[in-house]
């Protein structure tokens, strides 16, 4: 019959105030732990990089916890995506931000699109990994619009380059004929707008 020692007790499994060193941590809101740890992966090495155990390493959990929020790495490439468009709307907003009230209509749609496409390259030069991500993860098209994906503004980057193009159809003279939305729907096959836009 083993004999316990005097004044020691035989462990019971529970964790007690004394017992605080643990390796990971329940989280308020893990979801968000995960998808800020994807959008630091995908920044530093593109959508390769975002893979859902380095994710949970990151945020101090158990692979296992991840699925309860992303049922597969796809799903937190799709969630890094949505925030990557946003952060590219937010770009494009920071650049039409930028342009000055004074402009006559004729240099305001000149500028306003000038400012979409400096938009566009600043994020993609100084957020190259995001950037990579909108590219790397199948998507329907079309989509609803979805206001995860937009700026400030309310608007996702198609969008904007929407209001940009609208500009351009209404700085033409009055003989020109009314502006249309042709221009938008033309550029569907440029992929590089279809992409970033959705």
């Amino acid at each position: 019959m083993p004999t316990v020692s005097k004044g020691r007790r035989k462990p019971s499994g529970r964790r007690t105030s004394r017992d605080t060193s643990r390796s990971t941590y329940r989280h308020g809101d893990l979801r968000r732990a995960l998808l800020e740890a994807g959008i630091a992966l995908a920044q530093s090495g593109g959508p390769d990089a975002v893979v859902l155990r380095e994710a949970t390493r990151r945020a101090g959990v158990v692979p296992n916890a991840a699925y309860r929020h992303f049922a597969s790495r796809l799903e937190l490439l799709q969630a890094v995506r949505i925030t990557a468009l946003s952060r590219l709307a937010l770009s494009m907003e920071a650049q039409l931000d930028a342009l000055s009230s004074a402009l006559d209509p004729t240099e305001l749609a000149r500028a306003s699109l000038r400012a979409i496409g400096l938009g566009y390259l600043h994020f993609a030069l100084t957020e190259t990994g995001l950037f990579r991500t909108i590219f790397a993860v199948p998507y329907e098209w079309p989509a609803p619009p979805d206001p995860a994906k937009a700026g400030a503004t309310g608007l996702n980057p198609f969008q904007l380059l929407g209001v940009a193009l609208d500009r351009i159809g209404r700085g033409r003279s009055a003989s020109e004929g009314a502006p249309t939305r042709r221009g938008v729907s033309g550029l569907v096959d440029r992929p590089w707008l279809c992409h970033a836009g959705d």
